[in-house]
């Protein structure tokens, strides 16, 4: 089982290389690894060129933001299943794709999905907040729940089925992009119960109360595309929590 792993990143010098050697020393050796670049204007392109031929795939040019990046490298993807690691995080352990690998070979699922755990930017030791999932159940998705996009494995196939990222999602592409796969067209799923990434506070869609109301929009937005019902209360199902996360 190939596993194609895509990092996109833009002027990502200060943490690209935690994410790259996640990467690089899993002890699952059939990793497809595929960096995604939006031409960096700092020192991003030359850290990742120092790796040589332990990145698979390396592409940098002007995008149109992260979702149309990670398309990218979805699109060069040879591996049976796709996953992200984006520039500022981590795999927890070298054993995080062996884990992965052997849940897939054990379920045959189209999907797989663990925990997360958000750290703090500069001292990765310290946990500000465990994502933890549990088994998908239709309808899940409306009642606030939705699996951490950064541990979330699926097959090829179904990309080329089912389509990419939708660029009309700014902060919640991803958002999109699950519910769709898991409520609309109700692809299998199974559920690793451990974390296997660390994710730093100050992405795009945590760093302000703006963008993470404008996010939960989005996700709200999301359920009308994919013609799915949802109840108006949906927003303070996934608002509330993550405003008082923030005042923490």
């Amino acid at each position: 089982m190939k596993i194609s792993i895509i990092t996109v990143c833009y002027n990502s010098e200060k943490h690209i290389k935690t994410a790259i050697e996640s990467v690089i020393n899993q002890t699952y050796k059939n990793i497809e690894y595929i960096v995604i670049d939006g031409a960096s204007k700092d020192n991003t392109v030359s850290i990742v060129k120092s790796y040589g031929d332990k990145i698979t795939k390396f592409i940098s040019e002007p995008d149109k933001g992260i979702y149309d990046a990670m398309n990218k490298g979805f699109k060069l993807a040879t591996g049976d299943y796709l996953a992200v690691i984006n520039s500022d995080d981590f795999y927890i352990c070298n054993d995080a794709i062996e884990s992965v690998v052997n849940e897939l070979n054990k379920k045959q699922t189209d999907s797989l999905f663990a925990d997360l755990i958000y750290v703090d930017e500069n001292n990765t030791d310290k946990q500000v907040r465990y994502w933890k999932s549990n088994e998908f159940i239709k309808g899940s998705f409306k009642k606030g729940w939705h699996p951490a996009h950064p541990t979330f494995f699926v097959k090829n196939e179904i990309y080329k089925k089912y389509g990419y990222f939708d660029l009309s999602f700014k902060l919640a592409a991803d958002f999109e992009l699950m519910l769709r796969f898991l409520e609309k067209h109700q692809i299998s799923s199974c559920y690793l119960p451990k974390p296997i990434i660390k994710m730093r506070l100050g992405g795009a869609t945590n760093k302000n109360i703006k963008n993470i109301y404008n996010q939960n929009i989005e996700c709200y937005r999301a359920f009308k595309v994919n013609h799915l019902s949802v109840s108006i209360f949906y927003l303070l199902y996934r608002l509330l929590p993550k405003l008082v996360q923030f005042f923490k």
